[in-house]
């Protein structure tokens, strides 16, 4: 008797998510993890690739948010 293979377990999902969740209205972006609501969403659905790209373009975007607001 054969039996189907076991399924392997979900694959965890890099994320740079901080537990500091809030939107900074001006750029739209989460003051912890400097994503946008719809990456934020989306980021269990989204692929590797798309992740990566996201997680590639996090550093720039402190930039974008009021310094007053990302305690700097």
């Amino acid at each position: 008797m054969t039996h189907p293979p076991a399924a392997l377990p979900p694959r965890p999902i890099a994320s740079p998510c901080v537990m500091v969740c809030t939107i900074d209205g001006a750029s739209g972006l989460c003051l912890g993890c400097l994503r946008t609501l719809q990456e934020i969403a989306t980021w269990s659905r989204m692929t590797d690739e798309a992740r990566a790209a996201v997680m590639a373009e996090l550093d720039g975007r402190r930039t974008r948010i009021d310094p007053a607001l990302r305690g700097a």
